[in-house]
C-alpha cells in the first residue's frame, strides 16, 4: 500500500494538519499527498455509495431523537467512509507495568461499545501479514502524548488524524484511508474511555461534533461523560449512507 499522491490537487509532500482543541480533545487532519504515482489520465474514483453495512442498517431509533448530520464535515474524498469489514485496530500496548496493561484494557473496551454498530476486530501486530490494508491496522491507537504542530502550538490529551492511501486490490487500485489517535499516558479511568469513545467516532467517520452534552461527539469534555448516544449512531448511520471517493477504483480517462 502506498500514500496517495491526488494528481489534479497538484500537491506534492504537504502535510495539511487542522486542529481543533476544546478542553483537551481535539479533532484534527492529517494528510499526505505525494507525487510518486499515477499518470495525467489517472482521475478520482466517482463518488458513490457502498451497500449499508448489516449492522447500521438493522439500527432503529424508537425515540426519534434526532441526528447532528449538518455538523460532519465533508474530506476532498468524500465521507469518510469505510467498506472493507470488518475494521482492523490496533492498539499499541505500552511496556511495562501492570497499569499500562489496564491502559490497553480500557482502550478496547471503549473501542468495543462501537463494535455493536460497526464491525470492528482488535488485532495484534504480530497476527497481521504483509498483504493486509495496513501494516499495522485501519485504526492505530498510539499511547503518546499528541504531536504539537506548527499549526496548533495548543497541548491536547487526544487527538485523531487521517490520511490518504492506495490499496491494489485484484489488479485495481483502490482509494483508501487510514486513521491513527493519539492518546495521552496520563488520561485514566472513565476520561480515557470517553476520550476514546470520541475520537474512534472521529474515525468511524463522525468528522465533526456534536452541540448537545449527552452525546458521546460533544465538542468538550463533561464531568459525567456520556455513553454512545441514539444521536451518535442516528449520524453514523447517515454517514454511511452518503457518497464517497473511499473504497473504489482509481478509473482512466
Amino acid at each position: 500500500m502506498r500514500k496517495l499522491q491526488i494528481p489534479r490537487f497538484q500537491l506534492s509532500n504537504i502535510w495539511i494538519i487542522l486542529g481543533l482543541a476544546i478542553a483537551g480533545l481535539a479533532l484534527g487532519i492529517f494528510i499526505d499527498i505525494q507525487s510518486q504515482r499515477a499518470t495525467a489520465t489517472d482521475t478520482l474514483p466517482p463518488l458513490k455509495t457502498h451497500p449499508l453495512p448489516a449492522t447500521l442498517a438493522r439500527w432503529e431509533d424508537e425515540t426519534e431523537s434526532g441526528d447532528y448530520f449538518e455538523e460532519v464535515e465533508v474530506s476532498e474524498a468524500g465521507y469518510l467512509i469505510w467498506s472493507q469489514f470488518p475494521i482492523k485496530v490496533y492498539i499499541e500496548l505500552p511496556a511495562g507495568s501492570d497499569r499500562s496493561r489496564e491502559w490497553a484494557e480500557t482502550v478496547a473496551g471503549a473501542v468495543r461499545e462501537w463494535g455493536a454498530y460497526l464491525p470492528i476486530e482488535i488485532v495484534e501486530r504480530k497476527a497481521l501479514r504483509a498483504e493486509e490494508r495496513s501494516p499495522l491496522g485501519d485504526i492505530v491507537i498510539i499511547n503518546k502524548q499528541p504531536p504539537i504542530s506548527l499549526d496548533n502550538m495548543v497541548a491536547r490529551s487526544a487527538e485523531a488524524r487521517y490520511e490518504f492511501d492506495l490499496e491494489e486490490i485484484d489488479n485495481r487500485e483502490i482509494l483508501s484511508h487510514h486513521f491513527v489517535i493519539w492518546l495521552s499516558p496520563t488520561q485514566r479511568g472513565k476520561y480515557l474511555s470517553a476520550a476514546v469513545r470520541h475520537e474512534f467516532g472521529h474515525a468511524l467517520g463522525i468528522w465533526g461534533h456534536s452541540n448537545d452534552e449527552t452525546d458521546v461527539m460533544y465538542y468538550s469534555q463533561v464531568r459525567s461523560p456520556p455513553p454512545i448516544s441514539a444521536r451518535d449512531i442516528n449520524t453514523l448511520k447517515r454517514i454511511y449512507q452518503q457518497p464517497t471517493r473511499l473504497g473504489w477504483e482509481f478509473v482512466g480517462e
